[in-house]
């Protein structure tokens, strides 16, 4: 696919990218909502959207194995695009610029700032915690194996994990919202020539190299 859809649009997310991640999403707020309510009983109402009690116990493990397995998916096309450089440390060592908007203060930056990358990070930790800790509890199949210790520890890790994972996901959400265009990306799939140059510019000299005279 070209790198540009039409004149001033840059391709960021093809579709099958902006799919997986509609994917994550989706269940990621499914998770969140039946992992809430079988937290404390002051939630329990929200079961009424699973279809009670029972099912709420009964859909949130599979769920939570669609998300895990799309975001597995999702975070091996962008792997690569997450290592942190040299300029990732400087861009957090300037975060007062950041704050600011003062996006000219700050050194050029790739597909993704530091910001992103240490929430794909936060991401895949948490993923991976709640998926081990996920298998402990899963009462249905594996906690018959492990001694009620291992499962206290797990529920533990479980929720701790689930908890960052929301004020994570929070942050991304608004982070999105507040930098204007960037919710286009995973709607559209392409941003402009002037958010690209604003937000990532190492990028955007990137994709339209030989473009530019």
């Amino acid at each position: 696919m070209s790198n540009e859809r039409k004149s001033g649009e840059i391709v960021r997310y093809a579709p099958a990218t902006r799919i997986n991640h509609w994917i994550v999403a989706i269940s990621f707020v499914l998770l969140a909502l039946s992992g809430l309510a079988l937290f404390h009983p002051a939630l329990f109402w929200l079961t009424n959207l699973f279809g009670g009690g029972p099912w709420t116990r009964i859909l949130h493990p599979f769920i939570g194995l669609v998300m895990v397995a799309a975001f597995v998916f999702l975070g091996a096309k962008l792997w690569h695009e997450n290592a942190m450089q040299p300029r990732d440390w400087q861009w957090l060592r300037q975060i007062k610029d950041v704050v600011n908007n003062r996006e000219d203060a700050l050194p050029e930056i790739g597909k993704y700032n530091a910001g992103q990358k240490l929430l794909f990070y936060t991401i895949v930790l948490c993923l991976l915690g709640l998926l081990a800790s996920g298998v402990v509890i899963w009462r249905a199949y594996f906690a018959i194996y492990f001694s009620i210790g291992i499962i206290r520890f797990a529920s533990l890790l479980h929720a701790f994990c689930g908890l960052v994972l929301i004020c994570a996901i929070v942050v991304h959400v608004y982070a999105a919202i507040w930098v204007k265009g960037s919710v286009r990306a995973m709607t559209r799939g392409t941003v402009s020539y002037g958010w690209a140059w604003k937000h990532h510019r190492l990028w955007f000299r990137e994709m339209t190299k030989g473009q530019q005279k």
